[in-house]
């Protein structure tokens, strides 16, 4: 039995929606800050650098220079990794047809902490983000390399192997931290998620690989509809589905892995934000991966808002406020999957 999916065209309310939570999101979030700025001066400083189009911002040097050096980077940087977590959150779920599935199913975020663990304690000269990439990219390998060798290769095996491989990985990094414990609490601040930026130097290094991963997992929204239908069904339909699936794992993967190198373990928006646009626009992939990519950014961008606003002047985690969201989300949505197959 198949769930319909309906509709299956993108409204233009929802982009409208989406959209204006999005601008909503950066213009509070660029103008909140110990200096304060208005939200439309912002928003018209953004506005200011388009082509073609000169305004008045009213805005000193200095508040210039803490908009476009300190806080617009920051803000592109939260947006492009809410948006890749959201895309690569809901690509899991289609791939494996499981509503629990998130963008650290296959060991990435296990692996990436290892990683930035080995630099952070070594003091190696291996840049952070390098470093947890490498990481998140070997958990793959080892997690696709496991699931091979069972001799059932199903979906099911796939995430037993990344569940095993992430126990592995975790393990492996809490002893090389018991054994440099000057260097936990740096390590913890990495896990528990942040976004620091360097002006524009992050921004520009996930660019490039954030485009190819969502670009990648938006010209197969038709094709994870069809595997929703099931394999034998996509089959039938003409549907490569083994080299469908592996591509759509390898970029969701690609994207997870980036988005945790800038920004450490952020948890919880892969299942947020996919479900909330199932429940209210509809469940067909040309719907959610669009959406979840705007979503995603704008539920960053606001929670990032939060961790460096609710106990100003320190910074509180990112990830402690999107999992203090999605523990209980993570909960209704087992709930209401209890028995699904």
């Amino acid at each position: 039995m198949t769930t319909a999916m309906v509709p299956s065209r993108l409204r233009p309310g929802w982009i409208l929606g989406s959209l204006g939570l999005l601008v909503g999101a950066i213009a509070v979030a660029a103008a909140v800050g110990p200096a304060q700025i208005r939200a439309w001066d912002a928003v018209a400083a953004l506005i200011d650098r388009l082509p073609f189009v000169a305004l008045d911002t009213g805005l000193t040097d200095r508040q210039s220079d803490i908009l476009w050096l300190v806080r617009f980077p920051r803000i592109v940087l939260g947006g492009l990794v809410g948006a890749m977590l959201a895309m690569a959150g809901a690509a899991y779920q289609g791939v494996f047809r499981n509503p629990l599935a998130d963008p650290y199913l296959l060991g990435v975020a296990a692996g990436a902490g290892l990683g930035a663990t080995f630099v952070i304690v070594t003091g190696a000269g291996l840049p952070l983000p390098v470093a947890a990439f490498g990481g998140a990219v070997l958990a793959v390998v080892l997690t696709y390399g496991l699931g091979r060798t069972v001799r059932s290769r199903s979906t099911t095996s796939l995430v037993l192997a990344g569940v095993a491989v992430a126990s592995f990985l975790t393990a492996l990094q809490t002893y090389v931290q018991q054994l440099n414990a000057e260097t936990v609490r740096e390590v913890f601040a990495w896990i528990l998620g942040r976004l620091s930026t360097n002006g524009w130097d992050e921004v520009i290094m996930v660019l490039p690989y954030v485009a190819v991963s969502a670009g990648t997992l938006f010209l197969h929204r038709r094709l994870l509809d069809a595997l929703a239908l099931g394999d034998e069904e996509a089959a039938g339909l003409g549907v490569p589905v083994r080299r469908v699936r592996l591509v759509v794992v390898a970029a969701a993967t690609l994207g997870t892995a980036v988005a945790v190198a800038v920004g450490g373990l952020i948890g919880f928006v892969g299942i947020i934000v996919p479900h909330t646009i199932r429940l209210l626009a509809g469940s067909s992939y040309r719907i959610v991966l669009p959406l979840a990519a705007v979503a995603g950014a704008a539920f960053l961008v606001a929670a990032d808002l939060v961790a460096r606003t609710v106990m100003a002047p320190a910074e509180l985690p990112i990830g402690v406020v999107t999992a203090f969201l999605g523990g209980p989300f993570f909960v209704l949505v087992l709930r209401t999957t209890r028995g699904v197959a």
